[in-house]
């Protein structure tokens, strides 16, 4: 049912628990299914993500998610993190259930709700960010899978 990978990043999820004064902070959930995922950035003066940490509640595989999201925008620009889809969250960890892909959408989310966090703390502007939705599960049924 679940790769290995994602068997990994749920039984070692990498990068959990929170950045004290974080760069930004973004919460998203899914009401069909109860999971709430917040991801924490550290983004530095050159726009580069040094850190990312996430707290989940949820399923193993939004547990898994939300690391593998972690790992990927660590290191990358904030126009980089922004360009991770579900899509990508869900090849890095060789795929998921489709009853489970709601859970990569929660990642792409989050993602975009802490650089949203971080571009209102700064008053800047970044291109091709909109601002974020709260719960997944109203866009879900737009999503092409």
């Amino acid at each position: 049912m679940y790769s290995e990978k994602v068997m990994d990043h749920f039984n070692n999820p990498r990068n959990v628990g929170e950045i004290e004064d974080a760069s930004g902070v973004g919460t998203v959930g899914n009401a069909k299914c109860g999971d709430i995922m917040r991801i924490y950035l550290d983004i530095d003066d050159n726009g580069i993500i040094k850190e990312a940490k996430f707290k989940t509640f949820g399923c193993g595989a939004a547990v898994a998610t939300s690391s593998m999201a972690t790992e990927l925008v660590k290191g990358k620009t904030i126009q980089e993190a922004l360009e991770i889809t579900n899509k990508a969250v869900m090849e890095a960890l060789d795929g998921l259930p489709p009853v489970k892909v709601h859970c990569s959408l929660l990642a792409e989310e989050a993602i975009h709700a802490a650089l949203w966090d971080y571009a209102q703390k700064n008053n800047i502007e970044i291109e091709g960010l909109e601002p974020p939705v709260s719960d997944i599960s109203e866009h879900e049924e737009e999503e092409n899978y």
